[in-house]
């Protein structure tokens, strides 16, 4: 394993996290400035390199901030801690603007900080693993079934001239398939030109299509090619051509069956050598049903159907598609690629994606410029994942109307076993453990409401703190038996900070 870097000025630092970092089997390397780093680096091979870099912020001869600038442009996916005695919002802004993993303010908690530095290192891991197959990976990402069904399709239609139709739901890459087709076809070398048939309006996609004669109507200053002229000898792919027009299906119908049409306003016949990619969202079939669309255009389209799987019924793509579109999105916005935890992808994963690929796109746009660290969790999910799955997919329902455990607020408090609960609460388990507690048919929230209740009605004036004091307690040593004592891990299941539950602690004499 390559070693952790560590550079302070401080000797005494570097001295206890060498001891503490080897004591967990972590090896390491200290440095005292960032010059040293930085000549270091110029002569470290792939091997030797650094797995972390652990610096302070402030030292003779540089600053921290600008050294993790440096490093960030010679090695843009090594996870770097930022450490400083100055706690400050400045320098934590600073570090997460530059790219750090994490913030640690000295003086630190030597355990917290070894469990720090080993979380670093297993999502650098994790990281290098899903670069080795990022590079592997094709022009499409997939390993559903459902998705090597498409892709063998591809495949055998690799040679072909034949007309394809694309169905599957908006935003599922219907178009990526048709790039795909025409990229691995003999006509690769020719043009691709893809027109969005329902985002024309009707008056002007015939001219789209088919192209105009000068003076063919008002404002047709000069003849223009249309989509079919401009495709020739590659491939025209018509997205949503179940909206198209019932009398311009006629003219495609036209061309389709001899290559032949007239442009907008024209006499003379133009000749065109074309395939044809159709797709769509909608049920073609029963489009025709309808009268809304042409049943001789519907066979002459549906030679060779390709049904494009749903996200949502292709959810073990949800890993690999994530870490492509984030490191997709740090390059196009020219910052350093975010990386996602695994209970934040589990969570993700579990999302319905109504806009399916394309709404994992922008998600990862979202969470490139919105997530506060550069590691994800599900904390940081946007707000229409939180509010539509738990962590195992299913709804969440609202808080008064959700199943709650039959005992009063107060008991079940004191008598929930801290330990009884796993690790990630399934919904399944969680409603078995809470059903242990039922007594007189009554939710934790009636029991609370009864307290607050009675407490008011005495006349009393601290009723915020009394009940509060009962309720954090409970709620922070449930959670840290849930983590067995990880402080860190604790404040990110509970969704609050790491400096809050170090100083909740402490004020709630929890040590």
């Amino acid at each position: 394993m390559k070693p952790i870097w560590i550079v302070d000025d401080d000797q005494s630092i570097r001295f206890v996290l060498e001891k503490a970092l080897l004591r967990e089997g972590l090896p390491t390397r200290s440095f005292t400035n960032p010059r040293e780093v930085l000549a270091a680096l110029e002569n470290a091979t792939e091997d030797d390199g650094p797995q972390i870099l652990v610096s302070d912020i402030r030292m003779p001869g540089g600053s921290g901030l600008e050294l993790l600038e440096k490093v960030h442009v010679k090695l843009p996916g090594l996870p770097v801690i930022i450490m400083t005695a100055f706690s400050d919002l400045d320098s934590a802004v600073s570090a997460f603007q530059g790219g750090a993993f994490e913030y640690l303010p000295k003086p630190f908690d030597l355990p917290k900080a070894v469990e720090l530095i080993r979380r670093a290192v297993e999502e650098s891991q994790r990281e290098e693993v899903a670069e080795e197959r990022m590079a592997a990976a094709p022009e499409m990402l997939g390993q559903a079934p459902a998705m090597q069904d498409v892709f063998r399709a591809i495949g055998r239609l690799s040679q072909s001239m034949v007309t394809v139709l694309i169905t599957g739901e908006s935003g599922s890459g219907k178009e990526l398939v048709a790039r795909a087709l025409h990229k691995h076809s003999p006509r690769a070398n020719g043009p691709f030109i893809a027109i969005n048939t329902a985002a024309i309006p009707k008056d002007l996609l015939e001219s789209e299509l088919f192209g105009h004669e000068r003076g063919a109507f008002t404002g047709a200053q000069s003849m223009r090619r249309g989509r079919f002229e401009q495709a020739d000898g590659g491939t025209l792919f018509l997205d949503e051509i179940g909206d198209m027009p019932f009398d311009l299906q006629t003219r495609l119908l036209r061309v389709l069956s001899d290559g032949n049409f007239y442009r907008v306003g024209g006499h003379n016949a133009v000749k065109t050598n074309v395939r044809v990619i159709a797709a769509t969202h909608q049920d073609l079939e029963q489009r025709v049903k309808d009268g809304a669309f042409r049943e001789d255009l519907f066979h002459r389209l549906n030679v060779i159907r390709l049904r494009l799987p749903a996200l949502r019924e292709r959810r073990e793509d949800v890993f690999m598609l994530t870490r492509h579109f984030l490191q997709q999105s740090a390059k196009q916005l020219g910052v350093e690629p975010k990386r996602i935890s695994d209970a934040a992808l589990q969570q993700l994963s579990h999302f319905s994606f109504p806009g399916n690929v394309r709404q994992l796109e922008n998600i990862c746009h979202w969470l490139t410029v919105m997530a506060p660290s550069q590691v994800v969790e599900p904390k940081d999910l946007p707000p229409e994942v939180l509010s539509a799955t738990t962590e195992f997919g299913k709804p969440l329902a609202p808080l008064e109307k959700a199943e709650t455990p039959k005992q009063e607020w107060a008991e079940v408090s004191e008598n929930a076993p801290a330990t009884s609960l796993p690790e990630s609460f399934a919904p399944t388990a969680q409603q078995v453990a809470l059903a242990t507690l039922e007594k007189n048919g009554q939710g934790w929230e009636s029991g609370l409401e009864a307290e607050a209740t009675a407490l008011l009605a005495a006349g009393r004036s601290d009723v915020w703190d009394v009940l509060t004091r009962r309720f954090e307690p409970r709620l922070i040593q449930t959670a840290l038996a849930n983590t067995r004592g990880r402080r860190i891990e604790a404040a990110q299941k509970l969704g609050i900070g790491r400096n809050t539950i170090t100083r909740k602690i402490q004020e709630l004499h929890l040590e």
